[in-house]
């Protein structure tokens, strides 16, 4: 499967820490969202934070008296978010970023706790929570797999509504080979988050290692027929699809994964490989000159470019 075996995940959650913008160009990512609390309303003052930790990268905004919040020079990839208000518990969620493309919104609901201090995080239970995040994924990086699960459960008692730290528990389990513990943790976070689709592609991808392959497709088919079913499911169905020689249900599951996602390179450059492989030339040509014109700064775009070289010849 190409499908990517873990989801990266070093939070920063500082409060004081500036945020390192860089300038707008046509290039830079943009991203835009709202916080609003669990009654609906937004929440003016509220700090957003955003990082990428393949590239030690991160930006902080604040919402405005609507609840909005915008970030401007965000390099491409998959970022972390993390939304915190005094007398609200943290928010995370995950979100992959183009470049040079419009984002979708990211949102934001928090719950209140009825503590001032610890909504906020405070200055010093920030540093704490911050430092404890940086063990965990220096543990994990170490591939010291129960060390990194038992500090990152450790942060998850610090914030329980961090609920995505899920994934990375579930990614060690899974490295190390303990599969029902993997979808345990898996199983934990869509209790709060029934609708991640992370976890279930997480779930599918645990069952087919373990040997499950069957069982792995039909969690994906379950998943993909779910009326907002995301793009994430969709390509890891496909993958599983190719591999069992079914080409034309992997074709038609990469087309709904570029569906979902019209400025994701990775399913374009799938299709343009598919109608390659048939003799389709003037497709795959086709599709190839998507993937670059989309997603130019993705893995699939420099592949794309040696592709539609090799036709060209």
């Amino acid at each position: 499967m190409r499908q990517s075996r873990f989801v990266s995940l070093a939070f920063l959650v500082a409060l004081m820490c500036p945020a390192l913008i860089e300038p707008a160009s046509a290039q830079s990512g943009r991203v835009g969202g709202i916080v609003r609390g669990e009654d609906g309303q937004p929440i003016k003052g509220a700090t957003v934070t955003a990082e990428n930790p393949n590239i030690a990268q991160s930006f902080t905004a604040t919402t405005d008296d609507k609840g909005r919040f915008v970030m401007i020079g965000l390099r491409g990839g998959q970022w972390r978010f993390i939304s915190q208000a005094p007398g609200y518990s943290p928010e995370g969620t995950v979100a992959n970023v183009r470049m040079g493309t419009p984002n979708p919104p990211v949102s934001f609901a928090l719950r209140r706790t009825g503590n001032d201090h610890f909504g906020a995080l405070g200055g010093l239970i920030a540093k704490d929570l911050q430092a404890d995040l940086a063990r965990a994924d220096a543990l994990f990086e170490e591939q010291r797999w129960d060390e990194a699960i038992s500090a990152y459960r450790g942060v998850l008692t610090e914030a329980p509504p961090l609920g995505v730290i899920h994934l990375q528990i579930a990614t060690a389990y899974r490295l190390k080979k303990d599969y029902a513990a993997a979808l345990d943790a898996y199983s934990e976070l869509l209790k709060s988050e029934p609708n991640n689709d992370k976890a279930v592609v997480g779930i599918a991808l645990t069952q087919r290692e373990r040997g499950d392959v069957d069982a792995a497709e039909r969690t994906l088919v379950e998943a993909a027929l779910v009326p907002d079913a995301g793009r994430d499911v969709f390509y890891a169905l496909a993958d599983l699809k190719l591999e069992r020689g079914e080409l034309d249900q992997a074709s038609a599951y990469y087309q709904k994964a570029a569906d979902a996602d019209p400025a994701w390179g990775k399913p374009l450059y799938m299709l343009g490989m598919g109608a390659l492989k048939k003799g389709d030339t003037s497709l795959a040509a086709k599709l190839l000159q998507q993937v670059i014109a989309v997603d130019p700064v993705s893995a699939e775009a420099v592949l794309a470019k040696t592709s539609l070289e090799t036709l060209n010849k």
